[in-house]
């Protein structure tokens, strides 16, 4: 049975039922497991680092969402798609201090880290979150869970690292560019989770399905 949540949709994919989620993750429902990628944790205080004036408060938002996640799907386990952290110089106490407070939160909840290229330069993030950290392809049921998108040859790609968005036209030459989750034949991308992350444009292909997320709802484009 599905959970309630508001402003998802029900998605099909390789024979099994998803929820695409307005807050950026996918909800397996069979698995009781939530999919989210390129979390960046840690970004905009490594920014500030550098002495490059960002808004604070993205780390403690980042966080409460993915809470807000796990409780209204009753996920019990979460699977990172690969840049959980941004880098070590993000890790400042505080960072860390919330992010030890919010595994503790949520200490029943199996975690997983797909490593990204980002991960890749930080030692300390199974102390701070207490998960399992795999190589990709990390294969479960009929998908290969990576960070890049890169085809696999026997399994449907589940992936981050190239954080979509697609510009949709409207009256009187309007536009607007929106983060989206894309399926292609054999490769799906979810949007970047983080709230201080960028986006890349994409030209879609024929017969890719692509869903945007536009506030607190995902849409479908056809």
């Amino acid at each position: 049975m599905q959970p309630q949540v508001s402003g998802c949709i029900e998605f099909d994919l390789q024979g099994e039922n998803f929820l695409l989620l307005p807050q950026r993750g996918m909800f397996w429902a069979a698995r009781k497991t939530l999919l989210v990628a390129d979390v960046h944790l840690g970004k905009a205080a490594a920014f500030r680092a550098h002495n490059i004036a960002v808004p604070a408060g993205t780390t403690e938002k980042d966080l409460q969402t993915l809470s807000e996640m796990i409780l209204q799907c009753g996920a019990e386990e979460l699977i990172f798609l690969g840049d959980l952290v941004h880098n070590k110089r993000g890790l400042t106490d505080r960072v860390c201090s919330l992010i030890l407070a919010w595994r503790e939160l949520h200490d029943a909840v199996r975690m997983t880290l797909v490593r990204g290229n980002h991960d890749k330069k930080v030692s300390n993030i199974t102390n701070l979150m207490r998960l399992d950290i795999v190589e990709e392809p990390y294969v479960v049921g009929p998908f290969a869970l990576k960070h890049h998108p890169k085809e696999d040859k026997a399994n449907y790609v589940l992936c981050g690292h190239t954080h979509p968005a697609v510009r949709l036209s409207g009256r009187g030459q309007k536009s607007l560019r929106l983060p989206c989750f894309s399926f292609g034949e054999k490769v799906g991308t979810l949007p970047a989770f983080g709230s201080f992350t960028g986006c890349l444009e994409i030209e879609p292909e024929e017969n890719e399905r692509i869903f945007v997320i536009a506030g607190d709802e995902v849409i479908a484009v056809e």
